[in-house]
């Protein structure tokens, strides 16, 4: 016969895990950058080019806080809030974290007449 399998232990007496800021940052920025390379005008924005996130946790909230780079014309708004939600379902999923809030900075829009002038000076 087996041996008796141990009784588990309630939720509350199991203990808990931790998941680091810098950890919750990479899931944000990774997260935000498979929503930018399916946007239009992914291909102006350099490949070097990528997202970062901060994060403020606070009683098992995450507020986060990124940084990207657009190619344009395109339209901002809606990029923002695909990379807003997805961000958001992307945390909470992998970390079970709430995200209440997702503040999306554009930090440069990246253009084709801007990408000629980069080739012209290298």
């Amino acid at each position: 016969m087996g041996a008796a399998r141990p009784a588990l232990l309630p939720a509350g007496e199991r203990g808990s895990l931790r998941v680091s800021d810098r950890v919750i940052a990479k899931i944000a920025a990774q997260a935000a950058g498979e929503v930018l390379v399916e946007s239009p005008g992914a291909e102006l924005v350099p490949k070097d080019a990528t997202p970062h996130a901060s994060v403020a946790v606070r009683r098992n909230h995450a507020r986060l806080r990124l940084t990207l780079e657009l190619g344009y014309p395109v339209d901002i708004g809606a990029v923002c809030g695909r990379v807003r939600r997805h961000v958001t379902s992307r945390v909470e999923a992998l970390t079970g974290m709430v995200v209440p809030e997702v503040a999306v900075e554009v930090e440069r829009l990246h253009t084709a007449a801007g990408r000629r002038d980069e080739v012209r000076v290298q």
